[in-house]
């Protein structure tokens, strides 16, 4: 379950902004609900949800699983919206030192020839045991031609065919219906192909293919992931107060002149999904002199950087917290007896969790006394159920909260405008 709290955010805005943002949400909920909107033919991320396409989720766990028994290295090759989402829920679920199945690498989401000879030269490094490593590569685009990932590919996709004589078998694409470069491929080479519903946009599709195979790759159960989202979708079709609650004080903010939205957790395992929203948000709202901008902070950790600007700063900063009720590990400071030379004695037997819950809560205390509205958005447990929830809520929020801006929510135009001009000083017709 999801629970928002708005009562540090409040503080800032008379009844009169929140009861006009409220009214604008329930507005805008009504244009998502209604396809109404501008940009409603890109609502593919509820119709998934609505429909369930139960024999596609087996389909990936049955090929991922395959994969699993046989391969060393998976990359994912993509960028935005292409791994964003499974970066952050493989953050979030798998073990922080080890891997669970084997090891996931991405790729294809910068241009560093650094970083491509560094991964060839580990994907050649031979096994403790003598032997090679076994890889899969996934290709993740809809067009095939954005430059970061299709550069990337290329790169990997000849040295898998130089490597393995059946490449093409070890070799998957995520891409669209029909149309484009990577379809060409795909054709010529005979790889297996995922597809990325037309009507699902990059940065909403980590609940499609784009998602759900690296994810069963990494061992994440993607049924429990998918239907908690859908029991999320199901919830707010009905009982949608706390969101809405949530769009209108980020509303009202933004309309106060608020310029700044700090998203961050005290939970190391949430980053990943800090980034992951950051990217959903951000390439949403920012339109049209619109927008918060979406920083991250990985707190405790950026309480000891960017903490005191945030506390002491320009007065047009809000923060958004991540917050998890329960613990995720049960790990307590030893008692060390008469022994209190560290002077920590104080701290024996407490686990982290609750150190680091007094740590949230004392932030959260300052900062609002420091004149920063801060939102906090709480689950109970770090799950793969309660995160397909938490996926579904911010993909809702985020549509309502941007048509609240007056834009669409669901096109980029200024991406376009940086390759066009990548592409001109690179010389391509």
């Amino acid at each position: 379950m999801i629970t928002t709290k708005l009562e540090n955010a409040r503080k800032f805005l008379t009844e009169e902004e929140l009861a006009g943002g409220m009214k604008k949400a329930e507005d805008a909920y009504h244009l998502v609900a209604g396809e109404s909107g501008v940009g409603s033919e890109w609502l593919g991320w509820r119709h998934i949800l609505a429909s369930p396409n139960d024999a596609l989720l087996e389909e990936i766990s049955r090929h991922a699983n395959s994969i699993r028994q046989d391969a060393d290295v998976f990359i994912v090759c993509g960028i935005g919206g292409s791994y964003t989402g499974a970066m952050a829920l493989i953050k979030a679920l798998n073990p922080v030192f080890k891997n669970n199945g084997p090891e996931i690498i991405f790729a294809g989401h910068q241009m560093s020839g650094r970083y491509l000879k560094e991964l060839i030269e580990h994907l050649e490094t031979a096994k403790e045991d003598g032997g090679r490593k076994s890889v899969y590569l996934n290709v993740i685009s809809k067009s095939g031609s954005t430059l970061e990932t299709a550069l990337a590919f290329r790169v990997l996709r000849n040295w898998m065919h130089n490597r393995f004589e059946d490449a093409s078998k070890r070799i998957n694409a995520t891409t669209g219906p029909a149309g484009g470069v990577l379809n060409d491929i795909v054709a010529e080479e005979d790889y297996k192909k995922y597809v990325i519903p037309d009507d699902a946009g990059g940065r909403f599709s980590v609940l499609t293919p784009v998602g759900l195979l690296p994810l069963a790759v990494a061992g994440i159960d993607i049924q429990t992931l998918f239907y908690g989202a859908v029991s999320q979708f199901e919830e707010l079709e009905v009982n949608r107060n706390d969101l809405l609650g949530y769009a209108a004080a980020r509303y009202a903010l933004h309309e106060k002149g608020y310029a700044v939205d700090v998203i961050g957790s005290f939970e190391p395992d949430l980053l990943g999904f800090t980034a992951w929203i950051q990217q959903l948000i951000g390439e949403s709202e920012g339109k049209d002199g619109k927008g918060l901008y979406p920083a991250l902070a990985a707190y405790s950790t950026d309480l000891h950087s960017v903490g005191q600007l945030i506390q002491d700063g320009p007065r047009n900063i809000m923060e958004t917290l991540l917050v998890v009720e329960k613990p995720i590990s049960d790990m307590a400071v030893p008692d060390s007896g008469s022994d209190d030379t560290d002077q920590l004695g104080y701290l024996a037997g407490k686990t982290f969790h609750e150190i680091n819950k007094s740590a949230l809560e004392g932030t959260v205390e300052a900062h609002t006394s420091g004149g920063v509205p801060v939102i906090s958005i709480h689950i109970e447990k770090l799950n793969a159920r309660q995160l397909g929830e938490l996926i579904y809520f911010y993909e809702l929020f985020t549509a309502v909260y941007v048509y609240m801006l007056g834009v669409n929510p669901f096109n980029q135009p200024g991406v376009e405008a940086y390759k066009k001009a990548m592409y001109r000083l690179l010389g391509k017709n």
